[in-house]
């Protein structure tokens, strides 16, 4: 097997990827929705946030049979390296895994990484794989999906008014991208109370927040061609944003849509922020994008509230991810 590197700019190469990845999807997650050309570029030119991972693809007899990445950052976890491993579901069980882990693993040394992580959808054989090469399972998220011909907008309106009462002293504000530059190192500040989410078992840090690395994130997201949609709360009193949530829909499949942060700063806990937001957030959607039919989150098992949020909004369980870190 011959593994090779590629980048955002070799065009044969991404259409080699997304034929790969969503032939493992259709396999494994069915549920989930195709990857295309645009978004894996934009996942090998901007990443999640101006860090993108190193795609590596692998051939067996002139066949693409696998691919993989490394992720690492440069702003934390200085010590942690996360690989993704692909495998074409025609070409499983005979050692292209275990292959590409371990060149991706002697990527990680090379950069000076003394720990590695990797996460698949729950089944047995994911579990053997990582089990067999000293992985041990640290942590677990659901998928959920929200499914916009649920919503019983009747019920929303009463869920927005109940949480509103408690939460007096707010002002809910509603953004688009880009943040002006004299808006970042506020939305920065914020942002970090995405720490305080449930981590369970892994080894890591708390990520480490800048107003570089929020234009980067809508940097990416842009690039994506995403339109974007936050509704942060401002705290009336001393005028700090307590909370956010942000969602994006795709131009170019406007019926999805993707969850991506939702938190609150902790000294603005106990008023159902979470909820009063992301129940304004489905408001502004019914305004902004009447064709939305459904909205993507994913969220750490172990996280009690948010999890709670989610299922008094409607949003149905769609598959489980496990993640698996050992020392390298």
């Amino acid at each position: 097997m011959e593994i090779t590197p590629f980048g955002p700019d070799d065009a044969a190469a991404i259409k080699e990827w997304v034929e790969l990845s969503n032939a493992v999807t259709a396999a494994d997650a069915p549920w989930l929705h195709d990857v295309t050309p645009l978004t894996t570029e934009a996942r090998f030119r901007h990443g999640w946030d101006g860090e993108p991972s190193e795609p590596f693809l692998a051939r067996a007899d002139g066949a693409v049979v696998g691919a993989g990445t490394i992720s690492t950052s440069d702003y934390d976890n200085l010590h942690l390296a996360w690989f993704d491993i692909l495998v074409h579901p025609e070409h499983r069980r005979r050692g292209h895994g275990s292959a590409m882990l371990a060149h991706l693993e002697e990527r990680a040394r090379s950069r000076g990484r003394t720990s590695a992580g990797m996460a698949g959808w729950e089944a047995n054989a994911v579990t053997a794989f990582a089990g067999a090469h000293g992985y041990e399972k640290k942590h677990q998220a659901i998928n959920r999906r929200q499914y916009l011909a649920d919503v019983d907008h009747e019920r929303l309106e009463q869920q927005y008014a109940d949480a509103l009462d408690h939460a007096s002293d707010y002002a809910l504000e509603r953004a688009t991208f880009p943040t002006p530059d004299d808006g970042l190192d506020e939305l920065a500040e914020m942002a970090a109370s995405i720490n305080d989410a449930p981590t369970d078992d892994l080894d890591i840090e708390d990520e480490v927040f800048n107003a570089e690395r929020m234009r980067a994130y809508e940097d990416a997201c842009l690039f994506r061609r995403e339109r974007v949609y936050r509704v942060v709360a401002r705290h009336l009193p001393t005028g700090r944003l307590g909370g956010q949530t942000v969602v994006t829909v795709e131009s170019e499949r406007p019926a999805y849509g993707h969850q991506h942060d939702t938190s609150v700063v902790r000294a603005h806990r106990g008023h159902r922020l979470g909820l009063l937001l992301k129940a304004e957030m489905l408001r502004w959607l019914a305004e902004a994008e009447p064709q939305l039919e459904e909205v993507d989150t994913f969220n750490a098992e172990s996280n009690d509230h948010m999890i709670g949020v989610n299922e008094l909004l409607g949003y149905r369980v769609m598959g489980r991810e496990l993640a698996f870190q050992r020392s390298i």
